[in-house]
């Protein structure tokens, strides 16, 4: 991984502040064009309108301006479209950490399986209910667990 690369996969999400953009699995790719030195970044947003990607892409020109990159190119694709699936294992970790129940992996066969219960991220009760299936951001829904009584966000599976 080159110096370019390492600076635009620590901008961190700025709706999820304790996920990268590299966890989450938005980070496409991060080339640096031989000639000119010049850097282009691929991102994909996690539902098309996202309002955090104008952010996401100012946070990236910054962090490559910091790592000597100022002329650099983000480029936004949405095909394929971003899936929960992308975001990794240290990701998934790192929301349940922060008390935000990580979606199940979706299966391979595109099926996206009905969600009737969710972890508590907090004390693991699987003796929870959802509250509103929209919670602090469109891409979450809002839980409570009925054991320890905490509400917690959970990250839909698309």
């Amino acid at each position: 991984m080159n110096a370019a690369h390492e600076a635009v996969a620590a901008v961190v999400d700025p709706e999820i502040r304790v996920i990268t953009i590299a966890d989450l699995g938005i980070l496409r790719s991060v080339e640096v064009e031989p000639v000119t030195g010049r850097v282009v970044v691929t991102i994909t947003p996690t539902y098309t309108g996202c309002p955090a990607m104008d952010v996401i892409r100012a946070d990236i020109r910054r962090a490559l301006a910091v790592a000597g990159h100022p002329d650099a190119e983000v480029r936004t694709v949405h095909s394929p479209a971003w899936s929960t699936d992308w975001i990794t294992d240290a990701g998934r970790a790192k929301l349940a950490a922060a008390g935000i129940a990580p979606p199940a992996p979706v299966r391979r066969d595109g099926v996206v399986p009905l969600t009737l219960a969710v972890r508590c991220p907090r004390c693991g009760s699987p003796e929870t209910e959802q509250l509103s299936r929209f919670g602090s951001t469109a891409c979450k829904a809002l839980w409570r667990c009925r054991a320890c009584s905490e509400p917690f966000d959970h990250v839909k599976a698309l």
